[in-house]
């Protein structure tokens, strides 16, 4: 038995990779047959081959998929994050039609505390969707992202910015890694 054999099991037992494999594999069809605009039998089936083709051709690295789901805290993190992104909608409005000069805009360093990288990635686009911020920069190695926000004018715009930045985060590490054992008690 070779070594991807006994790591894995045999190939009709459902593994983590296999399923992140197939769960790529839908998407691609999903897509291509969103793009077609007709679902129908021919066009998921193509989807399928397209999506097949395109896994064996561009092939994704490997990343380690570990940790653990918690489908409440998603649905929190998009809760939220939706509300975030309404009520900056309605900010911008109203900087757009109100009279005066406009709000004094700028680059905030936001450090996260995330050791997963799926994590990084969903914050960052987490933020990206809220209106009036932008990230400009990851620093994975610090584990640091800069964020244009249009709003910096007073301590209390920048300190709600990085209240709504920790929970979003905070949703989703709790949704996304596995839980850091505490280290035992010493006794002295």
């Amino acid at each position: 038995m070779s070594t991807a054999e006994q790591s894995s099991g045999p190939w009709w037992q459902p593994s983590r990779e296999r399923l992140v494999r197939v769960g790529v594999l839908l998407w691609l069809a999903v897509v291509y047959t969103a793009l077609w605009g007709d679902l129908s039998v021919a066009n998921v089936l193509a989807g399928l081959a397209v999506g097949t083709i395109v896994m064996i051709a561009l092939p994704l690295p490997k990343m380690p998929v570990t940790g653990r789901f918690q489908p409440f805290a998603i649905v929190q993190a998009i809760v939220i994050g939706t509300y975030y992104a309404i009520e900056s909608s309605l900010q911008i409005a109203w900087f757009a039609l109100r009279p005066g000069p406009p709000p004094v805009s700028g680059v905030l360093r936001v450090g996260l505390s995330t050791r997963s990288d799926l994590v990084l990635v969903l914050a960052t686009d987490l933020l990206n969707l809220i209106p009036g911020t932008m990230v400009l920069e990851i620093d994975r190695a610090r584990c640091l992202v800069y964020v244009h926000v249009l709003d910096v004018g007073s301590e209390k715009a920048v300190e709600k910015f990085y209240r709504q930045t920790r929970t979003l985060e905070r949703l989703l590490i709790i949704a996304f890694e596995r839980s850091v054992p505490k280290p035992p008690l010493r006794k002295r």
